[in-house]
């Protein structure tokens, strides 16, 4: 087993390179000055976008925007806004946190381009269901099979092997039993009969479920952690020099924390930034093929939201929360770590928020993925293979619990940087569909705009 995990992180160090992460940021960075810092500027519109109701109905689709979004969310809160964050600054130190803000500022950029793309790209299948994602702009807009294929061979692979199930039950079944004293066993059996359950249901039923968790969730827990940071807001512009400073220069070991260099913070930063907003991953874009929306610019505003709700908001609480109470440089690792956090900031409920909150994100996670898993498995073999797909993914969902944690993440790590590559390159190159698509609808809100006003002028004249 040593012999494995050795080979496990060589591989794993050598995936997430400086190649990798170059290609990762600098498609991010390429994509945000090319579209005008469009995740600044035009952050307010998308987030008015997510709470307004489509108005058209007309639009193709088999979800709400909304329910796309929550899809596309369900999948990426998760472990890795709890445990993720953890094991990045266990291993990088306190300036691994920069890094993953780094990551998620240009990762929205990127968010962006390809669920637009998903959208324009997307076809209809032999189920009369919205398909969409990578796969398909790669072959339809790149017009290479070859790459495609290799994405939706990894996008299983990330499903049966990494985001989509062991990171994920592994969490929930060592939190329970942490929290509840239950066993893993029972744990295991229960949330893979209930996750066999809403999978059969397909996209609507695990959007359905999706709309009531992920929200109600994401609030539940950011309200615990904004409690215990107010409770230590004396500590919180020294807990920010700390970031930044450990960004730039080697942490120093102290405690249980071994010392990191700042390439080794740099890549666990982006790294498990990627694992936890997904952006540029190719992932999101499946769930946001089946949204109700004639534009693609317009899904692509309101997808582009949920790296900025993920990592900017939820991921940036969770690791301010373990830098100041001074746990990350202790012994404990994982969801140990978070769960330890809360209890000094909110004892006796502290632990249970984080139990609560890493059970139905990290379910909801598993439904995310076991759809993406499912498209990319009906792209490479038909709607035939869906059923033996599920089957598969149900039984590793069972199995997760038993592996140990530093496999599990390594081995999540490796299929994530496999799946971005194909991902990446197509984005550069449809960048110009991209601008194009961007430039064409911002300058038709502006005509839109300008009649509007021409017509409210006419009228107040009259």
């Amino acid at each position: 087993m040593q012999n494995v995990t050795l080979f496990l992180e060589k591989a794993d160090s050598f995936i997430w390179g400086p190649p990798l992460l170059m290609l990762l940021v600098g498609t991010g960075i390429y994509l945000t000055f090319k579209l005008g810092l469009i995740q600044v500027f035009k952050l307010p519109l998308a987030l008015k976008l997510v709470f307004s109701k489509d108005t058209d109905s007309n639009a193709q689709g088999d979800v709400s925007s909304f329910g796309a979004l929550c899809t596309a969310l369900a999948a990426t809160i998760g472990t890795g806004n709890i445990v993720g964050v953890a094991t990045a600054i266990k291993a990088g130190g306190p300036g691994a946190l920069f890094w993953m803000w780094v990551a998620a500022f240009f990762g929205m950029a990127t968010k962006y381009g390809e669920c637009l793309l998903s959208v324009k790209y997307r076809v209809v299948d032999e189920n009369g269901q919205m398909s969409g994602g990578p796969m398909y702009y790669i072959e339809r807009g790149l017009g290479n099979k070859v790459l495609a294929k290799m994405f939706a061979a990894f996008g299983v692979g990330v499903a049966f092997f990494g985001i989509g199930t062991f990171p994920q039950i592994n969490a929930i079944t060592d939190a329970v039993k942490i929290t509840f004293n239950i066993p893993v066993l029972a744990t295991s059996i229960v949330i893979t009969a209930i996750v066999a359950l809403v999978t059969l249901g397909g996209i609507k039923s695990i959007a359905k479920i999706s709309e009531i968790i992920v929200p109600f969730m994401a609030v539940f827990y950011v309200l615990g952690a904004l409690f215990i940071m107010i409770s230590n807001i004396q500590l919180i512009p020294q807990t920010f020099l700390l970031v930044i400073k450990s960004a730039f220069t080697p942490t120093a070991a102290t405690g249980g924390f071994l010392g990191a260099s700042v390439m080794y913070a740099m890549r666990n930063g982006v790294a498990r930034g990627v694992f936890s907003n997904e952006s540029g991953l190719g992932s999101a874009p499946i769930a946001t093929a089946a949204a109700k929306t004639n534009s693609c610019v317009k899904q692509g505003l309101i997808s582009m939201t949920g790296t900025f709700f993920d990592t900017i908001i939820i991921c940036t609480m969770t690791g301010l929360m373990l830098i100041m109470t001074g746990v990350w440089n202790g012994s404990l690792q994982g969801a140990s770590m978070t769960n330890e956090a809360f209890n000094q900031g909110l004892p006796v409920i502290g632990p249970y928020i984080v139990t609560v909150g890493l059970i139905f994100f990290s379910f909801t996670t598993i439904l995310g993925w076991n759809y993406y898993g499912e498209r990319c498995t009906e792209y490479l073999f038909g709607v035939k293979a869906i059923k033996l797909y599920r089957l598969i993914f149900i039984v590793l969902v069972g199995a997760g619990s038993f592996l140990k944690l530093d496999v599990i993440w390594i081995l999540a790590d490796i299929v994530n940087g496999l799946m971005a590559i194909p991902n990446l390159i197509a984005l550069i190159g449809l960048r110009g569909v991209i601008e194009s698509e961007t430039r064409l609808y911002f300058e038709g809100l502006k005509s839109e705009s300008k009649i509007s006003w021409k017509s409210k002028t006419v009228n107040e004249e009259n």
